[in-house]
C-alpha cells in the first residue's frame, strides 16, 4: 500500500490524537467526567483512535478517496 501522509501530518495527528485518545480512556474508565458524558468520551476515542492509526500507518483512508497526498514520496 502507497503512502499518502507524510512526516509533518503524521506528527500533527499524533500531537491531537494520542491525548485526545488518553482523555477518552480515562472519560470511560471512570477517571475523569466529560462535558459531554459518555458520548462525547466514546466520539473522542473513535476520532483519536483514528488519528493515531493513521498516524502509525501513514495511510489515510479519507486522502485515497479523495486523492490527496501530503507524503512527498510518490
Amino acid at each position: 500500500m502507497q503512502q499518502n501522509v507524510g512526516n509533518i501530518d503524521r506528527l500533527v495527528r499524533l500531537v491531537i490524537g494520542a491525548p485526545l485518545l488518553a482523555v477518552a480512556l480515562g472519560a470511560l474508565a471512570g477517571f475523569l467526567s466529560p462535558p459531554g458524558g459518555t458520548a462525547a468520551a466514546a466520539v473522542g476515542l473513535l476520532l483519536g483512535a483514528i488519528l493515531v492509526i493513521t498516524a502509525l500507518t501513514t495511510r489515510c483512508p479519507l486522502y485515497s478517496i479523495l486523492g490527496v497526498s501530503t507524503c512527498p514520496i510518490d
